[in-house]
């Protein structure tokens, strides 16, 4: 069902991989709604992902972009502009990547330049896309960022690594960057806790599987789905959320608020 809440809007949206990933859940969203927009990914993953296929559905352009080089993305925002003939929207950072966790290095082992690469692709890039657009005036007023991040910020989950510290640090550019971006151009920055959801990305995660069930069972709504987190995005890119700034917002069908489940209680008095 459509409401044509993004007609005529133009935004960027990072990180589209395969039909798993959320930003491609996202964009397809975006796209039913009347959005237009650019697609942008790093050069490898667009080696490894199906984004092509993702532009021909929608009928939007690609434009490569490293997250972590300000040169390409002050040539994706100039580029975004000019395709869409005008000043953008919306945007979605949807990137996360630990090299820690790739090597399979525990928390209490890590390699720091792993580290730096980790936290410069999964925290300080939303810094950067926001500081490339305010410098560039490419937002419209009552604009929307949002970037997606994980409650691993707030509560441990061992192995989720050092992607929780990159979290905490997007969380914190968030309401930073926002407290500007709201002052001075009316552009509101939010970040989307989602529940743990099987994309790519988030597969590379140990012991994810059974971590997805014990959320199911936590959660009173249950976990919420790729496409949950498409739909609430749209919501938080439309003009129906225009005074919702600096948050953090919980998506994850209650987990957040539950302290123990039934269900749980049930498993461990067996």
């Amino acid at each position: 069902m459509s409401y044509n809440l993004l007609k005529g809007k133009r935004g960027i949206i990072f990180g589209a991989l395969d039909e798993n990933s959320i930003a491609w859940k996202t964009a397809e969203r975006v796209h039913a709604e009347g959005g237009k927009f650019v697609l942008t990914n790093a050069p490898i993953a667009m080696r490894m992902g199906q984004i092509d296929a993702l532009a021909k559905k929608t009928g939007s352009e690609i434009v490569p972009a490293d997250a972590t080089s300000e040169e390409d993305l002050e040539n994706l925002v100039a580029k975004a502009t000019e395709i869409l003939g005008g000043k953008l929207d919306f945007v979605l950072h949807s990137i996360g990547m630990s090299v820690n966790v790739r090597k399979g290095r525990h928390y209490t082992d890590e390699k720091y330049d792993f580290t730096a690469k980790g936290w410069d692709v999964s925290a300080l890039s939303f810094h950067k896309v926001m500081q490339t657009l305010y410098k560039a005036d490419a937002m419209n007023e009552w604009g929307s960022i949002v970037a997606l991040t994980y409650m691993a910020a707030q509560r441990t989950f061992p192995d989720y690594n050092d992607m929780a510290d990159n979290k905490a640090y997007l969380e914190s550019v968030a309401r930073s960057f926002g407290y500007f971006y709201g002052k001075e151009k009316k552009v509101r920055v939010n970040t989307i806790s989602q529940s743990p959801t099987p994309t790519t990305a988030g597969q590379g995660v140990k012991g994810f599987d059974g971590f997805i069930s014990y959320a199911e069972k936590m959660s009173p709504l249950g976990n919420a789905s790729a496409q949950d987190c498409a739909d609430y995005t749209v919501s938080l890119f439309s003009d129906l959320t225009k005074k919702v700034t600096m948050q953090n917002l919980f998506h994850d069908g209650g987990f957040s608020n539950t302290g123990v489940s039934q269900e749980v209680i049930e498993y461990f008095s067996k």
